[in-house]
């Protein structure tokens, strides 16, 4: 693949390590025929705005950062009419959507990737207005990743995320809310929600379940009904991490539309990022809308024309 590239990185992100490998980065690109055009942003809807203004006909998108980082990339490219593939170097603390499709974490193999991968087409979400590549979740914890400071996940990385989750143990509450999906409707008090598109969530392989794809036009769901008592949180804890699916008070379900309804505002997060409090959650998969560079010659279990598990 040659052309011409608008490169969009994150210079804060994955404790800052980025700043390290930017140079190697551009002369892979480089030296692999693309005229680049680099971008580093400086605050919250930067790599929005520049992938919805490039005006230069650029044959590709690449970006690195975190998730954060790549969900604006396609936020900005869904909102556009003429949609090309995206380039992903992972740069954050997770990554739980490179890590699903392959993508390796060294930074310098990614951007190889990026120039001798080949296309695959992806699912991605739409929450009322707006979008998310992998995960849109409300309740426990859900806000940890994006109220810990960035400076404080640079210097302890995954550690950050269980000291401020620590902090708001005792914070714990829960949401009524009315569910319509696909094919059944769910009313009752939920300590926690995630839609899902990914392998993993926060860096938990088995969380979202089993024959996960990322192209089939699904979402994964799960829900954790109020607990009863202290014993229980610690039973739904273990069962989600070991993929259990008989407790009594979490439900997993596979839809391709669901609709949250409360009576009050409920805060969201859509890959880690701030959502919004909407009392009204609206959530469509999109089917294969976004095309990513994943690497060539490796089957890629997520995707369900492979069939590979």
């Amino acid at each position: 693949m040659t052309g011409k590239m608008l490169f969009i990185y994150n210079p804060h992100a994955g404790m800052a390590k980025i700043r390290s490998n930017l140079l190697d980065i551009i002369d892979i690109f480089a030296k692999a025929g693309f005229e680049v055009t680099v971008f580093p942003t400086q605050k919250q809807g930067d790599a929005i705005e520049a992938v919805i203004n490039r005006k230069e006909g650029f044959d590709m998108i690449a970006c690195s950062g975190g998730d954060g980082t790549l969900d604006e990339v396609v936020t900005g490219m869904l909102r556009c009419e003429e949609k090309i593939p995206i380039g992903y170097v992972p740069a954050g603390s997770t990554n739980d959507f490179a890590r699903s499709i392959k993508i390796p974490r060294n930074m310098l193999k990614a951007a190889e990737t990026i120039v001798d991968g080949r296309i695959e087409a992806f699912d991605m979400g739409k929450f009322n207005n707006n979008y998310f590549v992998y995960v849109a979740a409300f309740g426990l914890f859900t806000d940890v990743s994006y109220e810990t400071k960035q400076d404080m996940k640079n210097t302890f990385g995954h550690l950050a995320y269980l000291i401020e989750a620590a902090i708001r143990l005792p914070q714990v509450k829960t949401y009524h809310m009315k569910v319509e999906y696909d094919s059944g409707f769910l009313e009752d008090d939920f300590l926690f929600g995630m839609i899902s598109n990914s392998l993993s969530v926060g860096g938990i392989e088995s969380i979202t379940g089993p024959d996960v794809y990322l192209d089939d036009g699904l979402f994964e769901v799960t829900l954790i009904r109020n607990p009863v008592q202290l014993q229980d949180f610690t039973d739904i804890a273990a069962d989600i991490i070991s993929g259990a699916n008989d407790n009594q008070f979490i439900i997993n379900f596979k839809t391709r539309h669901i609709r949250f309804t409360s009576e009050e505002e409920i805060p969201w997060t859509l890959d880690g990022e701030y959502g919004g409090r909407p009392k009204v959650a609206d959530l469509t998969n999109m089917q294969k809308c976004i095309e990513m560079v994943v690497p060539s010659g490796i089957e890629i279990p997520c995707l369900e024309c492979k069939k590979v598990l």
